[in-house]
C-alpha cells in the first residue's frame, strides 16, 4: 500500500470475478466467479492452490480459515470445505443470492437476494434453515445480481443499497428497519462499506458515484 502499486496479478478465472477475500491468516485469499468456480489463492507464490467445482454462478463469498460459503445464481447458499472440494451443506433461499457477509464475532451470516430481502443466519445452529431471520422494508428492492449487504463494526445493524439510489439501514435486535438514506443517488447502488469507527458511510451507484455519508 505505500507506493499504491500492485504487488501481484492473479490470473485464472474465465469469467468475470464477483468477488475476492482476504482469509484468517492473511496469506490466502479466496475469489468466487461467472465461471462456476472458487478459487484459493497463495498470496506469497501468486498461484492457484485449490480450485473448487461449483453448480452455479458465484455472486459472493466469506470465509475463515477453513471453511468458504459461496452465494449463487441458483438462489443456493453453499458451505464449502476449503481442504477439499465437496459442499457440506447448502440452503435454498427464495432467489438470486447477490451478497454475503459475516457478522464481526463470526456467528451471523447476511444474505441479500433478488427478492428483495435479507437473510440473517446463525451459524452456531447446525441446522440453518431453521434458525433464519428476513429483513425487508417498504422502498427497498435488490437492483443487480451483485448488490451488497453488510454488517456494522459493531454487529448490531445491517446496511444495503436500493434499486432507486436509497439506503437501508435494519436493526438486527429488533429486525425493523431503523432509518434510511435518499436524495444523492439517482441510479442502483451496488456497493456500501461502513468505516471501523461507524462514524461514516460509503456508497457507490451504477453512474459510479460515490458518496460519503455521515448522519444516518
Amino acid at each position: 500500500m505505500t507506493d499504491c502499486k500492485p504487488k501481484h496479478t492473479l490470473t485464472g478465472h474465465t469469467q468475470k470475478v464477483t468477488a475476492a477475500k482476504f482469509m484468517s491468516s492473511l496469506q490466502r485469499a479466496v475469489t468466487g466467479s461467472w465461471d462456476r468456480t472458487v478459487k484459493i489463492w497463495d498470496l506469497n507464490k501468486a498461484d492457484c492452490v485449490r480450485t473448487i467445482q461449483v453448480p452455479s454462478r458465484c455472486n459472493d463469498v466469506v470465509c475463515s480459515e477453513y471453511f468458504i460459503i459461496s452465494g449463487h445464481h441458483d438462489k443456493k447458499i453453499r458451505f464449502l470445505d476449503s481442504r477439499c472440494e465437496g459442499c457440506m451443506h447448502e440452503i435454498e433461499l427464495q432467489e438470486r443470492v447477490t451478497s454475503l457477509d459475516i457478522s464481526p464475532d463470526q456467528t451471523q451470516l447476511l444474505s441479500c437476494s433478488r427478492d428483495d430481502t435479507l437473510v440473517l443466519i446463525d451459524l452456531r445452529m447446525g441446522t440453518y434453515n431453521s434458525s433464519m431471520q428476513v429483513f425487508r422494508a417498504d422502498g427497498f428492492k435488490c437492483g443487480s445480481d451483485t448488490t451488497k449487504a453488510i454488517f456494522s463494526p459493531d454487529g448490531g445493524y445491517t446496511l444495503a443499497g436500493s434499486f432507486h439510489g436509497g439506503l437501508y439501514i435494519w436493526n438486527m435486535h429488533t429486525g425493523k428497519l431503523e432509518t434510511s438514506l435518499h436524495g444523492q443517488h439517482s441510479s442502483t447502488v451496488n456497493a456500501v462499506s461502513w468505516c471501523l469507527s461507524g462514524d461514516y458511510v460509503v456508497s457507490v451507484d451504477r453512474q459510479r458515484k460515490m458518496v460519503l455519508w455521515n448522519e444516518f
